[in-house]
């Protein structure tokens, strides 16, 4: 059998960059002998990312448009010519039989050039609201995976295929493992535990509400798990230390997150397509506070997807200060509107994502299985 070369795109943020890998890990699986290659923006965190996974990357000197006139928004033109050029050097020099892109700017110039190679393509659009560099590629890539309904009003319907977003393994039946869960954050099985995830660098709206309200928490005996981010996180140790005995704790990251959804009757997210995605496997009771600094807003397009099937609860940003610590305690206590919202999310979970996307690649390639 001929030696098969795959190239995978996608970066700039975890959301773009996990599902990658997810993807990768699940060819490798089905053909064991394939040369994979990364193609990311240097600069960018895939770049520390991806060869941690396992994989060969390669940077191209490509950058996003700022909302504001700044130089690196005039360097613009000049940086997507040379990622041109440069992903057209990849692709002769690699010569791939597929091309795979998960969105973010790296993935427009690779995606393109191999397209226009006639190179077999497809993309994975993970949010509820298409980015830019996918609805670009739309026209040109062979098909198009999707994690929402509706995604036809971005894209030709004929190239869809609805396969939600890649999820970590170790999240799967995380409630199997509320026990050790329970243990391993020193918790008190008795009372609710609250999960505060702002993404890995945090959420400042969130932690600013979050700090404001521990007393609350802890009046409404309630324990938190919270992940601040690394820049807030020496002011919420600081601010938890008076409350550890109540089972209020504070961490920088979480690596066990696994256990930190297990732990959790209630989950306050931002509302990232992997976000979601974790939270509709996970099934949890949740909270979204979708971050107001994404591009064509995307996280309240997501979040608002699960709150108009009544399966989230959603509060704004400029809000969050104000009814965030409220809504929680409002929540924990209602086990009604708990065991309503889980139902409900857990409908919206795709357990197999990887596996449908990573099959539409062999189609591709024409591997069967």
């Amino acid at each position: 059998m001929q030696l098969i070369k795959i190239i995978l795109s996608g970066g700039g943020t975890g959301g773009h960059i996990f599902p990658a890998v997810a993807i990768a890990n699940e060819l490798k699986k089905n053909i064991p002998s394939a040369d994979i290659l990364f193609v990311g923006a240097i600069g960018r965190m895939e770049m520390e990312k991806v060869p941690k996974a396992g994989y060969k990357i390669i940077g191209l000197p490509i950058a996003g448009l700022q909302r504001r006139l700044t130089l690196s928004n005039l360097m613009f033109p000049i940086l997507l010519i040379r990622s041109f050029f440069k992903a057209r050097k990849i692709l002769k020099d690699f010569n791939p039989d597929v091309v795979i892109g998960t969105g973010g700017y790296a993935s427009g110039p690779i995606l393109n050039a191999a397209a226009n190679k006639g190179i077999p393509t497809l993309i994975q659009e993970q949010n509820s609201f298409a980015g830019i560099t996918n609805k670009l590629l739309a026209k040109k890539v062979n098909k198009i995976c999707v994690a929402y309904e509706g995604m036809e009003k971005f894209f030709p319907k004929e190239k869809i295929i609805f396969s939600g977003n890649p999820v970590r393994q170790d999240i799967v039946n995380v409630n199997a493992k509320k026990e050790e869960a329970t243990q391993f954050f020193k918790l008190n099985a008795s009372k609710k535990t609250v999960l505060i995830i702002g993404g890995s660098l945090g959420a400042r709206t969130i932690n600013l509400a979050i700090n404001e309200g521990l007393q609350k928490f802890a009046d409404n005996n309630l324990q938190l798990i919270w992940q601040t981010g690394v820049s807030f996180a020496p002011t919420a140790i600081e601010s938890c230390k008076k409350f550890i005995d109540k089972g209020i704790y504070a961490f920088d990251f979480i690596q066990k997150m696994d256990l930190a959804y297990a732990a959790a009757d209630i989950v306050i997210s931002r509302a990232g397509a992997s976000s979601v995605s974790e939270l509709c496997n996970t099934n949890k009771a949740c909270i979204l506070v979708p971050s107001p600094n994404v591009a064509e807003d995307h996280q309240t397009k997501n979040a608002m997807a699960l709150v108009n099937k009544n399966a989230a609860v959603l509060i704004k940003d400029s809000e969050a200060s104000l009814k965030l610590v409220d809504e929680a305690i409002t929540l924990a206590n209602d086990i009604d509107l708990q065991n309503n919202l889980k139902s409900n999310i857990s409908k919206l979970a795709i357990h197999n994502s990887t596996e449908i996307i990573a099959n539409e690649v062999l189609k591709l390639l024409n591997i069967k299985k």
